[in-house]
């Protein structure tokens, strides 16, 4: 008897140990799926040509990329189209950044006004990747004699008329082109602007809906390559299969933008505040400040991505020296930081000449 009581108890004892253990498997498991499958999915990294959302002009990322309500200068043909029409006379701007992880991002943009009410632009945006690096394989690891870049374009031309002494609206047509040694992508998009001074004195509208365009895929002779359907009885290694690439769309951007200016005599100070809904991303705000002394020294300063929790990019700070010559003639020059937390930073110069 004594036996079989133990060997009741070493049943017992069994049988309780599974069901608890199968008990934390279930929470467990309960646990791991809400971790791994939530409703709040974001859309990071679903649409092609990143480059398009990295915005230009050391003015308007020192003032935290919220520069669509102001838009003045050569820089607004990204920002908004519509902004040119506040361009009096014929203006270029050339920017340089060193952008994330050694790659440089470079843009020129040019407006000339058109009459009393018309204006037009153009503008090209360029991001280097990689310049000439050697190709190299497991067969041949110091490099095969070959060279390979990668690199993005965007050429842009834009339109806008003041239909009012208070409203614009502008729109703007672009190319863009994705490489990688020998693949490529290319695309057509549309940009669409309005700009509003309202009868607020001082206060100043404006939103844009960026990349309204086509699918990017993929296509080139690296693509092509041999394949043996049976390597174990070799059938034909010589037979060319073609690798199937996805199409992604473009990185759809709209953004609404607010400004207010207090100006004095000598100094004027402009808040500014964008509102950015993109279609690959969650919502955010970016906020800055200018404030200008004799029309000459600029200091602005702001934050970017205001409520997006996940972003590495925050404060952003900066100043500009504007110096008009001789025969009309007008230069200017910008400079903004921006921190990147983990990324560290990213410097931006900007250099404007007006005719």
């Amino acid at each position: 008897m004594p036996v079989f009581k133990c060997i009741r108890k070493v049943v017992f004892l069994f049988v309780i140990s599974g069901l608890s253990t199968a008990l934390v498997a279930q929470v467990t498991e309960d646990e791991y799926f809400e971790s791994v499958y939530k409703e709040d999915v974001k859309k990071r990294g679903t649409s092609a040509a990143p480059f398009l959302e990295i915005g230009v002009g050391a003015k308007a990322q020192a003032m935290g990329g919220a520069f669509t309500a102001i838009a003045n200068d050569a820089s607004a043909l990204y920002w908004n189209p519509a902004g040119i029409t506040q361009i009096q006379a014929i203006s270029a701007s050339v920017i340089y950044t060193e952008w994330l992880a050694n790659t440089r991002h470079e843009y020129f943009g040019a407006v000339m006004p058109l009459g009393g009410r018309f204006a037009w632009g153009l503008n090209a945006t360029m991001l280097d990747y990689v310049d000439e690096q050697p190709v190299r394989t497991i067969d041949q690891p110091e490099g095969t004699g070959e060279y390979w870049t990668a690199s993005d374009l965007a050429l842009a031309t834009s339109f806008a008329v003041k239909l009012t002494d208070r409203f614009s609206f502008g729109m703007s047509a672009k190319y863009i082109r994705m490489q990688i040694w020998n693949e490529t992508a290319s695309a057509g998009a549309l940009d669409f602007g309005v700009l509003y001074k309202s009868q607020l004195k001082g206060l100043t509208l404006g939103t844009s809906i960026s990349n309204f365009g086509t699918t990017m895929k993929l296509d080139g002779r690296d693509l092509v390559r041999a394949y043996d359907a049976d390597e174990q009885h070799y059938s034909n290694d010589q037979l060319n299969v073609l690798y199937k690439m996805e199409s992604y769309p473009l990185p759809l951007l709209f953004r609404f933008g607010i400004a207010y200016s207090i100006t004095r005599p000598k100094n004027q100070l402009i808040l500014t505040c964008d509102l950015n809904h993109p279609s690959n991303d969650i919502e955010s705000i970016n906020v800055g400040l200018e404030y200008c002394l004799l029309n000459i020294f600029y200091l602005r300063t702001g934050y970017q991505s205001l409520f997006d929790d996940d972003s590495e990019n925050g404060l952003t700070y900066g100043f500009g020296l504007e110096t008009p010559l001789k025969n009309s003639f007008g230069l200017a020059f910008s400079y903004s930081f921006a921190e990147w937390g983990l990324l560290e930073n990213v410097q931006r110069f900007s250099i404007d000449l007006k005719l």
